[in-house]
């Protein structure tokens, strides 16, 4: 199976997105404990993949929730 270079550029932009959405989010949120922001800015910047999509998942507890 080929996947040509348009459908690697895809995937390429998608992920740089959400990269950003989770760096943007993160530098804009306060958090329950201040050095979470440092943790996650960290994490999603040395754990490449798996960083954004941790921070989806498990990031938004750590927030504080404003009503």
């Amino acid at each position: 199976m080929n996947m040509g270079g348009g459908t690697i550029l895809i995937f390429g932009v998608l992920y740089m997105v959400l990269w950003l959405y989770c760096l943007i989010d993160i530098l804009r949120s306060d958090f329950k404990d201040q050095n979470m922001k440092l943790i996650w800015i960290l994490i999603i910047l040395f754990a490449q993949v798996l960083g954004p999509i941790a921070y989806l998942i498990l990031g938004k507890n750590s927030k504080i929730k404003a009503y």
